[in-house]
């Protein structure tokens, strides 16, 4: 364990072994910070906070403070983060509220670049990519292998399916079913994320199918509910179709379209 002598570290706070903290860096009160992860100069991690192994955090990154919401009265609140997640230079990433179920989760090998921000109660998943400048308003939920262009601004209680990515200051007011390339203000599906698919692996086969279900809700006029039923008609039955179709049909928000 490195800890640098002008450093402010909680008695409560519990570091894992070959843990780093640099110089004039604030771990606040039952902080617990996993194996080998390394802290640099000028960060401030706040109280009730988990930040996982091998994690990087940057300087003048602020991570687990209250979060941005006048409805918070201090109750305990908390803010975990994964493994293997980077966290560049003045990131901030706020606890949760009692009243929007009281965890903030920033899911494994997440990457949230400069000036990003996550907003109390949002659910990132695994591999989670944001650019610089991203802004997440609270209760957004993006799911696995999601990418975030520079700029994205995000409305609260939205949701990002998986494998989806949001080109560069876009928008998003409504939820963004998973698998798609989306861009603009207002945001919307303009297509199938194909390099990102690709290069997760999905097979010839499955493309085929995920873009004849695309086409069939995102090309024609045919209502949402009619476009569904006739992709459980006319699409094989994958795993993938299965996920896209439930993603839509459980939306609140609505599904940008």
């Amino acid at each position: 364990m490195d800890i640098h002598p002008t450093a402010v570290v909680h008695q409560s706070a519990q570091l894992g072994e070959g843990v780093s903290i640099g110089p004039f860096a604030v771990i606040g009160p039952e902080v617990v910070i996993g194996p080998r992860t390394k802290v640099d100069q000028h960060v401030s991690i706040d109280r009730q906070t988990t930040v996982g192994a091998d994690c990087h955090i940057w300087p003048f990154a602020s991570v687990g403070t209250d979060p941005q919401d006048l409805k918070f009265g201090g109750e305990d609140t908390y803010l975990e983060i994964g493994d293997q997640v980077m966290i560049r230079e003045f990131v901030t990433v706020n606890r949760g509220t009692g009243e929007g179920g009281g965890v903030t989760r920033v899911g494994d090998r997440c990457l949230l670049m400069a000036y990003a921000h996550v907003a109390h109660d949002c659910q990132l998943g695994i591999e989670v990519i944001m650019a610089n400048c991203c802004n997440l308003a609270g209760h957004v939920h993006l799911e696995n292998y999601v990418g975030l262009g520079g700029m994205v601004a995000i409305h609260q209680f939205t949701r990002v399916g998986a494998h989806t990515f949001v080109g560069g200051t876009s928008a998003v007011a409504k939820d963004l079913p998973p698998y798609t390339l989306c861009e603009g203000n207002r945001a919307k599906p303009l297509g199938l994320n194909m390099v990102g698919l690709k290069r997760r692996g999905f097979t010839p086969e499955t493309l085929e199918t995920l873009k004849k279900a695309y086409k069939i809700i995102f090309r024609t006029r045919t209502p949402i509910k009619q476009a569904m039923a006739q992709v459980r008609d006319e699409v094989p039955d994958l795993p993938e179709v299965r996920y896209f179709l439930e993603f839509i049909e459980s939306s609140t928000r609505g599904v940008a379209r």
